[in-house]
């Protein structure tokens, strides 16, 4: 049965007092689960596995034995399976989107996504097939990025890591760094920034990103969001547009992990590029992104909730428009590390913890 776990104190926020969340534990025993899908009609929950395995989790039934027809991944350092995502024609075609590490001929590895079909008891993908190919494959383990949403059109967009070889998220040539938008068979839209431009991969919509560790569609405006780590230092939120350069490593307000300067850095801001809509000069650690637009739970409403891995914490920012107005920490006193935020058909937030016991936890206001 689920464990309820009411989070003692309140909770100082902006002034006013606010009763912390109500967080159930629905299941434990995943190992470094990464990310999560709803099936429809209360079917259950996919949750991918880092290691490499794909589960569904019921209600009355617990966590199924692995889901067969799975690629096989790169599980290496921050590598393995990562993306779950459901088809927005998934009630016709059962198709599951799995974004992974894939490993080269070489030893180095990169990002891919594929789809299969997941089959009527749930047990297995049929016919997966790769469509996308980050390249080259430049990762020892490092910045694989790997989160997806489909956009109102149908376009896929996919964030790539830049495999921890700075430069390359500046380079039009390579896939390292970029936000990346396709069709539902992976292949390029017309429509696209860098399509008939030489020395351009068309699959490119936006470049200069670090390691994207969010991508999330605004319900009220039907744009892509992305939020990505900094080095120490530096996470940032964007709404990435069509073409734009993101900065990274020409703008940055983090530094190396020893304390040096970001080599190619020219401050907090370089030109041609654009500022984040928010940024931590303190990084957090963000992953995952979840807007809230349920009617359960009024005081959430117009909020960006994103989990943080370093920090240990949910944050929720307020939303005016496409502006952040105010942050909040919660769970605080938990201390886990939050990998994946979704907001549930219900109403209810559910988030994956990044554990070699990893959890599933359900969130409600008080």
């Amino acid at each position: 049965m689920p464990r309820v776990i009411l989070m003692a104190g309140l909770l100082l926020v902006s002034g006013w007092l606010q009763a912390a969340p109500v967080v159930t534990q629905l299941q434990d025993k995943l190992e470094h689960p990464w990310s999560l899908a709803f099936l429809p009609g209360e079917q259950g929950i996919l949750i991918t596995e880092r290691p490499g395995r794909l589960r569904l989790w019921q209600q009355d039934k617990g966590l199924s034995p692995p889901i067969a027809g799975v690629p096989q991944v790169y599980a290496r350092g921050q590598g393995g399976l990562l993306e779950v995502l459901l088809s927005p024609d998934f009630a016709s075609n059962r198709r599951v989107y799995l974004s992974f590490a894939e490993r080269g001929s070489d030893g180095k590895a990169g990002t891919a996504v594929g789809y299969g079909r997941l089959s009527n008891d749930n047990a297995r993908l049929d016919d997966f097939r790769v469509i996308f190919r980050q390249q080259p494959k430049l990762s020892v383990g490092n910045h694989f990025g790997g989160k997806m949403v489909f956009d109102r059109q149908g376009h896929l967009f996919i964030a790539l890591g830049e495999n921890n070889q700075r430069p390359t998220a500046q380079d039009l040539d390579k896939l390292q760094g970029k936000i990346v938008r396709l069709t539902a068979e992976g292949k390029v839209p017309t429509d696209n920034p860098f399509v008939g431009q030489s020395g351009k991969r068309a699959e490119i919509w936006s470049y200069g990103i670090r390691n994207p560790q969010g991508l999330a569609l605004n319900p009220w405006t039907g744009v892509v969001w992305e939020h990505e780590h900094g080095p120490r230092g530096g996470d940032e939120v964007n709404i990435p547009q069509a073409g734009k350069n993101y900065g990274w490593p020409l703008a940055t307000h983090g530094i190396n992990y020893s304390g040096s300067p970001i080599p190619e850095a020219k401050g907090a801001q370089a030109d041609g590029t654009e500022v984040p809509l928010h940024h931590w000069e303190t990084s957090p650690g963000i992953s995952g992104m979840a807007f809230y637009d349920a009617s359960r739970f009024p005081a959430w409403q117009h909020s960006l909730f994103i989990g943080a891995l370093a920090q240990k914490n949910l944050i929720r920012l307020t939303l005016v428009g496409d502006k952040i107005v105010a942050e909040e920490r919660l769970l605080s006193d938990r201390d886990e590390r939050i990998r994946e935020v979704r907001t549930g058909p219900d109403g209810y937030l559910y988030l994956l913890t990044d554990d070699s016991d990893g959890k599933l936890l359900r969130v409600g206001a008080s």
